[in-house]
């Protein structure tokens, strides 16, 4: 599964406008040579001779990939099934019992299903989150379609109304979370890195926490969590441990740079300190937020204070895509409302979803940007078009975040590597993809 793509040994960009997200913001406009997995050169004029693959971009963008910080790929085969609830019962009634049916056949189709979607959107890197079992699948669809990822088995060893399927004994959770550590951080030549993924506290013992604390710091890798989504779910934490959710996490010691809490959108003050004097990581998922009417997320206060922000489109259930265009307009547009419209503008917006999403994932000195010697996860977009009109004179930062949509981008790069050109997936074999996917959700809904 997968016409993978041999690497090209060079690739040289010509003519294009090279929007670099680099420190000082600069827009380039001109060529970008890639050797290997890397960006070896930027500039204007540069030689011809030496690159096996030439794309004319024509007046097109060249921008980074963009890095989202919170997915679900296990989730893409719910897209519609669990609308118009809020979060606790969300998971409850719909999300739960569908991660319970799942199978190793189900697990491989919703994850290719939503990488396809990433792709073709113009995200190279994720942050994603998987379900309790079956994660292998996950990984073999990541290693496959060739984007980059940090991923890893969700963890569930607490918890009233959770289906038996989704139920762990604590060591036998980290003892497979170590196996799938060990097997894949580090895979594809570092493509794939691996993070513990405990779901919530609502579903994890404290030694089950405490484990993966220790483990993270002895195995170097992060932890990736939700945390303060939802009122109620702060009630039950308080209920069950006689503190807020970040005020226990710290408790406990897990509140370190390695940890990135997904949401964050009931912080008290000292949470907000907690997170800025322990170097933890927030990933903003907006359209998630909205749709399970959980709030808005203090994301412009977070900043202020030096908080290290990225952007996630969560999952399909609870979205109903995961298009980084979308999440990057809402995360503008959201703020400007409760706090004016100067509060959040382009180029901060597109900052989060490119080098902001990389300093969460400790990658900013490898992608988030279009530099000479980072590795080349590139996409560009054709923004001619009525849409994106007029350009004489035009903010190429607001063309890209309030004007243009995921139809503008027509390729990808991965690690040096075209995984889609002129709109077409290259290793991604798009109709077995979506035709396997209605099947397998036809029988996992037969498991039900």
């Amino acid at each position: 599964m997968g016409a993978n793509i041999a690497a090209t040994a060079t690739i040289l960009i010509r003519n294009a406008v090279i929007m670099t997200m680099n420190a000082a913001d600069d827009i380039i406009f001109g060529d970008v040579l890639i050797e290997g997995e890397r960006i070896a050169a930027i500039g204007t004029d540069l030689p011809e001779k030496s690159a096996d693959t030439i794309i004319d971009a024509g007046g097109k963008v060249l921008l980074p990939g963009f890095v989202q910080t919170h997915i679900h790929l296990c989730q893409t085969l719910f897209r519609g099934r669990a609308d118009d609830l809020e979060l606790i019962d969300w998971l409850r009634q719909r999300i739960w019992p569908l991660e319970a049916a799942h199978n190793e056949d189900s697990v491989y189709y919703s994850a290719m299903l939503g990488i396809g979607e990433l792709i073709r959107s113009g995200t190279t890197t994720i942050l994603d989150m998987e379900t309790v079992r079956h994660t292998e699948s996950a990984f073999q669809a990541i290693a496959e379609s060739g984007i980059r990822a940090v991923s890893g088995k969700v963890m569930m060893d607490h918890g009233t109304e959770v289906p038996l399927p989704l139920q762990e004994k604590t060591a036998q959770s980290l003892e497979e979370s170590v196996r799938l550590l060990e097997k894949w951080n580090g895979a594809e030549g570092g493509r794939i890195e691996y993070a513990f993924c405990p779901r919530f506290v609502v579903s994890c013992t404290e030694e089950l926490l405490i484990g993966v604390r220790d483990l993270a710091e002895q195995y170097g890798v992060r932890i990736h969590t939700h945390a303060s989504e939802n009122t109620g779910e702060i009630a039950i934490v308080e209920a069950e441990r006689g503190m807020r959710n970040v005020v226990y996490l710290d408790h406990i010691g897990l509140a370190r740079p390695n940890l990135i809490l997904a949401h964050s959108i009931w912080l008290n003050d000292e949470e907000k300190r907690i997170i800025k004097e322990r170097g933890v990581k927030v990933t903003h998922c907006p359209g998630s937020n909205l749709k399970l009417a959980s709030g808005v997320a203090e994301i412009p206060e977070l900043i202020r204070e030096g908080v290290t922000v990225g952007i996630g489109a969560d999952g399909a259930p609870c979205n109903n895509n995961l298009d980084m265009f979308q999440e990057m307009r809402l995360t503008a547009y959201m703020q400007k409302v409760k706090h004016g419209p100067t509060v959040m503008n382009a180029r901060t917006v597109l900052r989060l979803a490119t080098m902001g999403g990389a300093a969460v994932l400790g990658m900013e000195d490898r992608i988030g940007s279009v530099e000479a010697g980072k590795l080349a996860d590139l996409q560009l977009l054709d923004l001619e078009d009525f849409h994106v009109y007029p350009s004489f004179d035009a903010d190429w930062y607001s063309r890209v975040v309030y004007a243009a949509t995921r139809g503008d981008v027509d390729t990808v790069i991965i690690n040096g590597k075209i995984a889609m050109k002129g709109k077409m997936m290259l290793t991604i074999d798009k109709p077995t993809v979506l035709r396997e996917a209605d099947r397998s959700l036809k029988m996992l809904l037969a498991r039900l």
